[in-house]
């Protein structure tokens, strides 16, 4: 099989924006699609250990899911300016306060009401030796959700023949600013749309996580996960610990938690997690340049939204890595800094390895 890059049109907005969806083929088995709005992956097919082909990405069929229902999970998009949140909406930067939206409670979410994962990306095709590519751009003015600055943003998402789907971020700015990007894909290697996920087997190379209060705000100093039901320094299934009576996991309904990664050699790559299905021996490996990745188990999903396989998608029926920097680092001195300025540029870079065992 060859490795293909094809465009087809998706539908337009109200505005009449056109939208793009582009198919990826690694030439080893894998598909992956991505859309120009919200630079979303709307699906991953990959093969079972027996061949057998399945999407493991949660996502919708049509555009107008997307814009209509897609603010609150945010399925594969593209996060910025700030994944994640940043605590009652605000953040003070070179003695200058700025105001957010809140749209988290008091806080602001992954970049507010009308981030990244709402805009029309521009789209190239990127070709390699071994790999197909696509190249993403977009332009956030200064005072775009109320942030600072003009921030330039490409987002890079590659597919090789190893079945590695590679996403690279760079961004510069005009002014000072704040920059946090990830991606926001949903994962369930038994198949989109098949059940929950708590039978999957989860390794994290983190021996600290970041507690947070009820507002999902984190709070102290990074915790040691040792005897806690957050230590995944070796394989755990997701659902044999989410259930136990433990404060953090009770505020937030399960796993929503920021885990600092074990870095020998900070922005570097490294391994990140390790995720294991046992029924379709499918297997996810997570490796990024980024200090954290958040651990999201799909806990608000409440049977209202109808996925792509046609099925309702309820409490646990996913599973988010996004890896970051991370929460409210803005307002947390003792976090690793978010702040980007004029000459430098801000470079990341996550792979996601797909395999069978």
């Amino acid at each position: 099989m060859n490795r293909t890059l094809t465009r087809q049109p998706f539908g337009t907005l109200e505005d009449g924006t056109a939208v793009d969806r582009y198919t990826l083929t690694s030439g080893n088995g894998m598909r992956v699609r991505i859309l120009t709005y919200g630079g979303i992956v709307q699906t991953v097919e990959t093969p079972d250990r027996h061949g057998r082909d399945a999407n493991i990405a949660l996502g919708f069929p049509a555009l107008e899911d997307y814009v209509g229902k897609n603010g609150g999970p945010c399925f594969g998009a593209v996060i910025g300016r700030y994944a994640n949140r940043i605590a009652k909406a605000r953040f003070t930067l070179d003695g200058e306060t700025y105001r957010l939206a809140a749209n988290n409670g008091e806080n602001s979410l992954h970049g507010g009401p009308g981030g990244f994962n709402t805009k029309v990306w521009k789209a190239r095709p990127v070709e390699g030796g071994d790999s197909v590519g696509l190249r993403l751009d977009y332009t956030s003015v200064d005072g775009e959700e109320n942030f600072p600055g003009t921030l330039t943003t490409t987002v890079t998402y590659t597919l090789t023949r190893g079945n590695e789907l590679r996403i690279e971020y760079h961004a510069t700015t005009d002014q000072p600013t704040i920059v946090n990007l990830t991606n926001h894909s949903y994962f369930n290697l038994a198949g989109e749309g098949t059940g929950d996920v708590y039978g999957h087997r989860v390794t994290l190379n983190a021996s600290r996580y970041t507690p947070v209060n009820a507002a999902l705000i984190p709070v102290g100093e990074p915790a040691p996960v040792k005897g806690t039901p957050f230590d995944f320094t070796s394989p755990h299934s997701i659902g044999e610990r989410i259930r136990a009576h433990d404060p953090q996991l009770l505020i937030a309904q399960g796993y929503d938690h920021n885990f600092v990664l074990d870095q020998p050699h900070p922005s570097r790559l490294t391994e990140a997690a390790r995720v294991t299905e046992p029924r379709s021996g499918r297997v996810l490996e997570i490796s990024t340049t980024e200090p954290g990745v958040q651990f999201y188990t799909g806990n608000f999903l409440d049977g209202s939204l109808i996925g792509t396989g046609g099925r309702a998608y309820r409490q646990g029926d996913g599973f988010a890595l996004e890896t970051q920097h991370f929460p409210d680092s803005p307002n947390q001195p003792g976090f690793p800094s978010t702040v980007l300025r004029p000459g430098e540029s801000f470079d990341s870079t996550t792979v996601y390895a797909f395999s069978t065992g």
